[in-house]
């Protein structure tokens, strides 16, 4: 154990045991509560729950040595000490400490600090050195009686929430550190080669020696730091290989590819009736999906591909495949738009070849009446509707499959956790259904590698012949008339264009009226001849799809839409999207709405209205978005920036509601770290299964379980 791990233990502490179990809510203190909601329960969630910074109170300085912009600690006698009222009420307190004089101030102040503060008393300062025309000032400083022992080390800052102050969570945390269980997990003939164990790395970063280089502990470069890096990403690795081979473990339905003769297979029929050919990455793809329902062991696989790479066709003829072999199958997506875009499709293609079966695809969402959904629900239940599609409604209680055997969902990351293991248990029997996630957001390899190491991941990436390559222009929202004039030219030339208007969280009811307004001086600028339609998500669902089948006609020429039009939508003809405030959309938000145009043979264009902030310039994080999205229409490119610029925790979205993102580890740093937790991972789960389970229950807890959806 490195020496400057041992030089400041624990303390032991009276405090009552926060972490001591309890029912949610029940007899609970408020510090207890706020601890709770910072996910501070056990005594390792504690011991792992690691400063964001430090304060150094190890050493006092002599006010002369001190210069602007200085956090310092000094010690002095209070000169002078009032409460003024210029030009509002505050205490004014003025230290000497021999070597120069500081004025102290607070606007905030009780009369206990008053008193603290009385003229006479030697007191110790911490805080924000500046200087002025008075002189060195502090802004409400730290303050303590002088004349204490000075700790030993640096003084940890933790993140923390209204109701528990800093004092109580550095109690609470050291406490649960001396009570914590720390013994290796990692087995030394295979395992960390440094000198640093857990213990040692959590004390050392919970109580920094002063001597150590700030640097090393605010880029996590520190040999403590590589340890609980490494720790956390073993803790990762294992339990996403734990959850893979318990899912190897399960038995699905197996679906072989020559359940009937070839030529009359729904998938060789379905094939026939395609408009287009396959792309070769399809055809790879559908190979390696077939390889997969082949088997008895249940497919996890996620398909990834850039908008318009043809995954629908992907799934539709996985469909056929499960069909064929006399199950059901089933596709969810996030919203009726895309669910119809899909029913849209699927039934075009699907629903004749069914119809000479007997069989039919199903439409359910939650909008349905309810006549409606009860005689789709029975043809589920009955096996009529060999193809289930819809929203969430798809996994409702009363909706049951007769033979559920593929779950295809799509836009995976907008589901949560629990709404995948609500599809995944409408299998019948003992038996699980394969399942298939797709995703337009590809995902850099280092993510693959790390958050879905559970996932076997095909890519497409090859798009379809005659998809026409769009130009993206960056254009300051002052130059709103030239675009107006571009709209009118693509619209003279038949063309359609689409609006996209921001989402602004606050508020649904400003996003309608910016969006209504935005329609409004659209219809003026551009004349009664073109006739501009007004998309939003408040609208019933029957409006929404009677305007998207307007413009689908090209009855409008003009759509003005919120987000909801981000994904699915497909009018070849539209070849024109503008896209206001692009400053305030994400990247692959940014990427997804203009897929929606370069549809058909024309010419695409996108562009993307933005307003300098007061400064006259957009953020640093909104310049990045809107420079890359300029620069490439990749989609994997973008997806690697998007990473860069977002982090892994906020790219993931709700794929990993619950799930373990990582605290500590860096994925575009660490991946040395990675290499050697995906190399250890399975050697630990084979020789040390018990030392492996119990460093996933430290590092996850409960968390290990949401792998498994």
């Amino acid at each position: 154990m490195p020496a400057s791990a041992k030089s400041v233990p624990p303390e032991k502490t009276t405090s009552p045991p926060a972490a001591a179990p309890a029912a949610p809510g029940a007899g609970l203190s408020a510090v207890q509560r706020a601890l709770r909601k910072l996910g501070l329960v056990r005594d390792i969630d504690f011991a792992l729950y690691l400063p964001m910074r430090y304060e150094d109170e190890t050493r006092i300085v002599r006010l002369a040595d001190t210069r602007d912009g200085d956090m310092a600690q000094v010690e002095g006698v209070v000169t002078e000490c009032e409460v003024v009222f210029r030009p509002r009420r505050q205490l004014i307190a003025t230290i000497d400490d021999g070597s120069d004089t500081c004025q102290l101030r607070f606007f905030n102040f009780y009369p206990s600090q008053q008193k603290q503060l009385a003229v006479g008393a030697r007191v110790r300062v911490r805080g924000e050195m500046r200087g002025g025309f008075v002189g060195r000032q502090m802004m409400h400083p730290t303050v303590k009686a002088a004349g204490t022992a000075l700790p030993q080390a640096l003084t940890p800052v933790y993140s923390t929430i209204a109701g528990l102050p800093q004092p109580v969570l550095r109690r609470e945390v050291r406490s649960g550190l001396a009570r914590a269980v720390l013994d290796e997990t990692i087995p030394v003939q295979i395992g960390w080669r440094g000198a640093w164990d857990l213990r040692s790395s959590l004390t050392f970063l919970h109580y920094p020696t002063p001597d150590v280089a700030m640097a090393t502990l605010e880029d996590h470069s520190h040999p403590a730091w590589q340890r609980i890096k490494a720790e956390e990403l073993l803790a990762q690795q294992l339990s996403q290989l734990q959850a893979r081979l318990e899912r190897a473990a399960q038995r699905a339905p197996m679906l072989p590819s020559s359940a009937e003769p070839q030529a009359s297979s729904l998938h060789a029929q379905l094939l026939a009736v395609l408009p287009f050919g396959l792309t070769g990455a399809q055809q790879r793809v559908g190979e390696e999906i077939t390889r997969d329902l082949g088997r008895e062991i249940p497919m996890h696989r996620l398909l990834q591909g850039d908008v318009g790479s043809g995954k629908t066709v992907v799934a539709a003829l996985a469909a056929a495949r499960c069909i064929d072999a006399g199950f059901q199958c089933a596709l969810m997506a996030p919203t009726e738009i895309l669910a119809a875009q899909h029913f849209g499709k699927l039934v075009g293609w699907l629903d004749p070849l069914l119809a000479e079966r007997g069989l039919r695809v199903a439409w359910l969402t939650g909008s349905q009446k309810k006549k409606e959904r009860d005689a789709m629900s029975a043809a589920v239940e009955s096996g009529e509707a060999a193809l289930v599609i819809g929203t969430h409604a798809v996994i409702s209680e009363k909706v049951r499959f007769k033979n559920l055997a593929l779950a295809i969902i799509d836009e995976q990351h907008r589901f949560g956790v629990a709404q995948r293991l609500a599809l995944r248990g409408k299998a019948v029997g003992h038996l699980e259904p394969h399942l298939l996630m797709m995703s337009a957001t590809p995902i850099p390899r280092t993510l693959a590698m790390s958050y879905y190491a559970d996932l076997d991941v095909s890519t497409l990436d090859e798009l379809p012949p005659g998809r026409t390559p769009i130009v993206t222009k960056l254009v300051a929202d002052h130059r709103r008339e030239e675009v107006i004039d571009r709209i009118q030219a693509q619209i003279a030339q038949g063309r359609q264009v689409y609006w996209v208007c921001p989402l602004i969280e606050e508020s649904e009811a400003v996003d309608l009226r910016n969006a209504t307004e935005t329609r409004d001086e659209l219809a003026d600028a551009l004349g009664a001849a073109v006739n501009v339609g007004l998309l939003h998500s408040r609208m019933p669902t029957a409006e929404k799809q009677a305007v998207m089948a307007a413009f689908t006609a090209n009855e409008i020429q003009v759509l003005v839409s919120t987000t909801v039009i981000e994904v699915g939508v497909d009018v070849p003809n539209a070849s024109l999207m503008v896209i206001e405030h692009a400053e305030r959309f994400g990247l692959s938000q940014l990427h997804q709405l203009r897929g929606r145009v370069g549809r058909g043979a024309a010419a695409s264009a996108c562009v993307l209205l933005y307003a300098p902030g007061d400064s006259g310039r957009v953020g640093e994080a909104a310049r990045a978005r809107l420079k890359a999205m300029a620069e490439t229409s990749d989609g994997f490119e973008i997806a690697r920036r998007d990473l860069e610029i977002r982090g892994p925790g906020e790219f993931l979205g709700a794929r990993q509601s619950g799930a373990p993102l990582l605290r500590f580890a860096d994925l575009s740093t660490d991946t040395m770290l990675l290499d050697w937790a995906r190399e250890l991972a399975p050697l630990m789960l084979d020789k040390h299964p018990d030392l492996a389970q119990r460093h996933i229950d430290r590092w996850l807890g409960t968390k290990a379980e949401y792998l498994k959806a």
